[in-house]
């Protein structure tokens, strides 16, 4: 058996299950979710014309609401990049 230093931790450590921790987690994924929401919602919302300035549309709310809530941002962001680059090369 190798020695340690009285500062390390060996890699096969078990893991302490901590209720308040997995409580508080549980509490901010669902705060993020909830104003997740809330942003999409406040953005259907908006007049399509206001939309068509963000460089977005109602379709592209739906596929962003419908998709994994990790990838919500990445869906608008990868839109709005297509919708400019269609605008500046017709």
């Amino acid at each position: 058996m190798a020695l340690l230093l009285s500062g390390e931790r060996p890699s096969a450590a078990a893991v302490t299950l901590n209720p308040f921790r997995i409580a508080v987690a549980f509490a901010g994924k669902f705060r993020a979710a909830t104003a997740r929401r809330q942003a999409l919602n406040n953005l259907l919302s908006m007049d399509p014309h206001r939309l068509d300035d963000l460089g977005i549309n109602r379709t592209d709310l739906f596929d962003a609401m419908a998709a994994e809530p990790s990838r919500s941002g990445r869906v608008l962001s990868d839109r709005r990049a297509k919708n400019a680059s269609h605008w500046l090369n017709p």
